[in-house]
């Protein structure tokens, strides 16, 4: 009898510690990645260029970039800039627009991507896709997974505290995403990646049910394994739709509709989570998410990111022709703003104030 497998596409080393930053070179040497140590490094002027001067002496063959944005012109411009140096690997050291820069310049001159997070603000630093600004506002571009993540908790510790929360939010909307793939399975036969799956909502499910606080280290290190997890959980199925639901829908609506008042990425995403679970009818859960939200300091209500009730109906109106072709509770529901006002109000009345 054969036996039957497949090859999940991940890193081949994802190191989380305190101190994992100060190994780099050691790690990226032992695991074969780059025993030459001749690296690119992409950062940004700000944190990456302080966190140079600091790891700079034990990369002594590596050649830094300094990345302006998070714009496909950056991208492409790095990959310019690195491109006939006989490097080992890009290393993207930074936040996300630092990181998806390098994915993206990785990919286009054929090198592994080593990825160096310095926040823990979305799902994004273990992802296939580097999402960029581009003319038409903002585009993700399918690449390949990173080689190598490497997270030091210390360093985490060290950005603001509003990082951390956004990280919280995107990675518990994978409840709600997982379950928005699961109705589009029983409503219109859309094929679920039982492993994708799975991941993805055991990575959302261990933040929120973590007892610890942003500030301490056993949360810190299940957050980032979380978003790592959801990274390799989009690679599983192919796409977002692990992580990406009805949540991320409101928040791309918020984005469009509101380009220059929106909030954080994972802000958005938990209230959006927080509002489709009620809008499935799975109130208690709706309520026990926004709980954890508020412990963490993160909004539940449009009102504490600076938006009335009546401008979060119309976000919530519009959210579904922000994914064209993805089938969510709010394209099953299809609720008009009259319903939409109403359930909102049962939501606010559910949650308390």
């Amino acid at each position: 009898m054969p036996v039957l497998t497949r090859l999940i596409p991940s890193p081949v080393v994802v190191d989380i510690r305190p101190g994992a930053l100060d190994d780099l070179a050691c790690v990226l040497a032992d695991e074969r990645i780059s025993q030459s140590g001749r690296l690119a490094i992409a950062v940004s002027g700000g944190s990456g260029a302080r966190l140079r001067e600091r790891i700079a002496p034990s990369l002594p063959g590596a050649d830094w970039y300094q990345v302006g944005g998070g714009t496909i012109d950056d991208a492409v411009r790095l990959a310019s800039d690195i491109k006939g140096g006989h490097y080992d690997a890009v290393v993207g050291l930074g936040g996300g627009k630092i990181i998806d820069c390098a994915k993206f310049a990785a990919a286009r001159v054929g090198l592994p991507l080593v990825a160096v997070a310095t926040n823990l603000a979305h799902d994004g630093l273990c992802s296939p896709v580097a999402t960029l600004d581009n003319d038409a506002g903002r585009g993700s571009y399918g690449v390949p997974n990173p080689i190598a993540v490497v997270i030091d908790l210390n360093v985490i510790r060290e950005a603001p505290v509003r990082f951390v929360r956004s990280g919280i939010g995107d990675v518990v909307s994978n409840i709600s995403a997982v379950a928005d793939w699961e109705l589009a399975h029983r409503v219109n036969g859309e094929k679920i990646d039982g492993l994708a799956a799975a991941m993805a909502r055991q990575a959302g499910e261990a933040v929120l049910r973590h007892p610890g606080g942003v500030g301490d280290d056993g949360f810190l290190q299940v957050l980032a394994e979380a978003l790592v997890l959801t990274g390799i959980a989009m690679s599983v199925s192919g796409d977002s739709r692990p992580s990406s639901g009805a949540c991320h829908e409101i928040n791309h609506a918020f984005d469009l509709l509101h380009p220059k008042r929106a909030a954080a990425h994972g802000e958005q995403c938990g209230l959006g989570a927080a509002f489709a679970m009620y809008l499935r009818g799975a109130h208690e859960e709706s309520a026990a998410m926004a709980e954890v939200l508020r412990r963490h300091g993160l909004p539940v209500l449009p009102e504490e990111i600076g938006f009335t009730p009546d401008e979060f109906v119309r976000v919530v109106e519009f959210a579904p022709e922000t994914r064209p072709g993805r089938f969510t509770i709010l394209e099953h529901l299809d609720l008009k703003t009259e319903q939409i006002k109403d359930v909102y109000a049962d939501y606010v009345k559910a949650i308390g104030s």
